[in-house]
């Protein structure tokens, strides 16, 4: 191995290298070293560009590198990140060529502590998602004036508060029933569950609720957790009625988020979504009664002018009919015009797509071949071999493992380097 090493250091150091090249064998030497690769930082100077991608650095006491992570990844963020926030990245190193400088390529972020979790909270979403349940085809739209509104929380949580100064501000006339069930918890998910299908029952019963808000404070993802139950997430979607949730603050999501037919930012926000102001309501009103007599007036109007006209046009039935022998001729003549000009352009315009049918194929098969040989020249390009053509070589043990480490060989040991024409078998003299 050391022989190797000493071999590839003499062939660089004998070489004279093109900048661009040069970038390139060092990204290749870095994503067989490394990638890919996890970090822990701190997060400093993060923006979002116009394009979506967002640019930061990583740092810690001893160093930093700078991140790229492009929209498609951004677009999976469930949290706003900040300067000075502790996070762990996943992705791969690269030289950003132009630059010359390294950078890491992030497809994850999260903040440090939640790893576990989130990964456990993504997993449960996708396999929910699989099952249909977060389809905005089956989203309820809320009703827009409620006979009475259902709240479900616990009776000691500050939301519940919220919820009914809100909703006894903007709709006084409005019954609110309250379904208790603890927020937090282990017993959580089976009393919410519970708190639930009370409603969906009592509506099937007796019409109450007929729409039901899904309320708790802002907390840790930990505190949040009963919102993430599976079977908490399918009670929701077997609501007869909307269901609004309003859980945390406006950067929190849980799964209810997903299910429910509407995701408010906050428990207070829930209660406005789903209580139009009582002024509001009178004012439209008053506004639609304007309009109603307006229409009224006009609309007699129209009519005493239509029997006027009428009246005038039955004092002449010879000439209504002249009229209508000249219109019937027109629109006979019009309808032959029509036809044959119609069947004239269609004619021509079959005749034109028959002429352009064979361009238009052959055209297509050149562009399938120059995919094809598209295809054939970057597969080349991937082949490892080309690797081992550069002077590299693999090295493994007897047994085949893989040897990247001095701390993985041993004197004596007897290894196999695997170069582009076969394979050598040496004896590592010293580490």
């Amino acid at each position: 191995m050391a022989e190797a090493f000493f071999s590839s250091t003499a062939e660089s150091a004998g070489r004279i290298w093109a900048v661009g090249p040069l970038m390139r064998a060092i990204a290749d030497t870095l994503s067989a070293r490394f990638n890919p690769v996890a970090v822990r930082g701190e997060l400093s100077g993060f923006a979002r560009a116009a394009s979506g991608h967002c640019y930061f650095s990583l740092k810690d006491d001893t160093g930093q590198v700078r991140c790229a992570m492009f929209r498609r990844a951004a677009d999976q963020l469930r949290f706003q990140p900040r300067d000075g926030q502790l996070v762990e990245v996943r992705g791969k190193l690269d030289v950003y060529g132009p630059r010359g400088d390294l950078q890491l390529i992030v497809e994850s972020l999260q903040p440090v502590g939640q790893g576990a979790l989130f990964e456990q909270f993504l997993l449960l979403k996708a396999q929910l998602e699989s099952e249909g349940l977060f389809d905005a085809a089956r989203k309820k739209p809320l009703p827009l004036q409620p006979r009475s509104i259902g709240v479900v929380t616990s009776l000691g949580a500050a939301a519940l508060r919220d919820v009914v100064t809100a909703l006894r501000r903007r709709v006084p006339h409005l019954p609110v029933v309250i379904y208790p069930a603890a927020v937090q918890g282990s017993s959580a998910p089976a009393e919410l569950c519970a708190a639930l299908q009370k409603a969906f029952q009592r509506f099937h019963d007796h019409g109450e609720s007929d729409v039901v808000l899904l309320v708790r404070g802002g907390g840790s993802l930990e505190d949040l957790w009963s919102f993430n139950d599976a079977g908490v997430v399918r009670t929701i979607a077997q609501a007869p009625m909307p269901v609004v949730c309003g859980v945390g603050h406006e950067t929190d999501f849980t799964l209810a988020d997903f299910v429910a037919d509407l995701r408010a930012p906050t428990p207070t926000a829930a209660a406005e979504l789903c209580s139009p102001p009582r002024e509001q309501r009178l004012g439209e009103l008053s506004y639609l009664g304007e309009r109603l007599r307006d229409e009224m007036v006009s609309g007699l109007d129209r009519r005493a002018q239509r029997i006027d006209y009428i009246a005038q046009r039955l004092g002449r039935p010879s000439s209504r009919l002249h009229e209508s022998a000249q219109r019937l001729s027109s629109l006979q003549h019009r309808m032959q015009s029509g036809v044959k000009h119609a069947a004239q352009r269609h004619r021509l315009r079959i005749e034109a797509m028959e002429a352009a049918l064979p361009r238009a194929v052959e055209r297509a098969m050149e562009l399938q071949r120059r995919r094809l040989q598209t295809c054939e020249t970057s597969l080349g390009m991937l082949d490892p071999h080309l690797v081992l053509e550069r002077g590299y070589a693999y090295l493994s043990d007897a047994q085949g493992v893989a040897i990247t480490r001095v701390d993985q060989s041993h004197a004596g040991q007897s290894v196999v380097a695997t170069l582009a024409d076969g394979q050598i078998g040496l004896t590592v003299n010293a580490t």
